[in-house]
């Protein structure tokens, strides 16, 4: 059975982890430009760094910018990955974060989570959970755990906007298209204001509505660097359909 070793200290170090960076990133490194802005607000303590999802390589752009900024990165990634063969052992040893969705392990990402932020790591989430669906590729509504960890811990949550991996690997296909060369762009935003809500108390309602404005800062970012503004609403994948948030329906 896989489990997470993320808490375990000075694991960003280890031979694993370093091989596993060498190997994943090296490539990454030849093959695109990087357009990094706003490393500023990436704080020196344990943090989440929430991103939009727009393919499948996006995780590994996400991976070079934390990494050779000096914030080696930790993943909530679904179980599955950890039951394949190699690439399992492998995200098991290097402190990846196992997401157990629909059964009763499903609380042992969150705690995990919790513990390495506390631990002075940095956790990457992608609030979506999935490649977003919205026909454009701005971002989908949020899951409830970032918010939840963010809650739990009182760590900064830091939004990230990125844009570039979907021209090296289109949503939709596993097949690399490097040339041209492909510019990975990405843009943190300041830490998003959490600071209305109480961990303790917060009800449901209240986590969406915290989830709306998490998205709300990654999608401004998105929007600096695609030069677009965002369209109303949000992508619902429930409903198949954009969705007015809660901050658009204040007046």
């Amino acid at each position: 059975m896989a489990f997470s070793k993320v808490t375990e200290p000075g694991i960003h170090r280890s031979f694993a982890y370093r091989a596993a960076a060498a190997t994943a990133l090296s490539p990454m490194r030849v093959l695109t430009r990087s357009d990094w802005r706003g490393l500023e607000n990436l704080p020196d303590s344990g943090c989440v760094v929430a991103v939009n999802h727009i393919s499948y390589i996006d995780p590994f752009a996400v991976a070079q910018m934390l990494y050779d900024n000096g914030h080696p990165p930790f993943f909530l990634a679904k179980d599955g990955l950890f039951r394949l063969p190699v690439l399992g052992r492998w995200l098991a040893a290097t402190g990846q974060v196992p997401v157990y969705r629909g059964t009763g392990k499903a609380i042992s990402a969150y705690t995990d989570a919790v513990a390495a932020v506390r631990a002075g790591k940095t956790i990457v989430v992608m609030p979506e959970s999935t490649i977003t669906q919205d026909p454009d590729l701005w971002p989908m509504r949020a899951k409830t755990g970032v918010v939840r960890i963010a809650l739990a811990t009182g760590c900064p949550l830091v939004p990230l906007g990125q844009w570039g991996a979907q021209e090296l690997m289109p949503r939709g296909t596993k097949r690399l298209r490097p040339w041209p060369r492909r510019t990975m762009q990405m843009s943190v935003g300041p830490a998003v204001d959490l600071s209305d809500f109480s961990g303790d108390t917060v009800d449901h309602d209240s986590l969406v509505v915290a989830g709306d404005r998490v998205m709300d800062a990654i999608t401004a970012q998105v929007a600096v660097l695609r030069g677009d503004p965002p369209p109303q609403g949000r992508w619902d994948r429930a409903r198949g359909r954009r969705v007015v948030t809660r901050a658009e329906e204040s007046p």
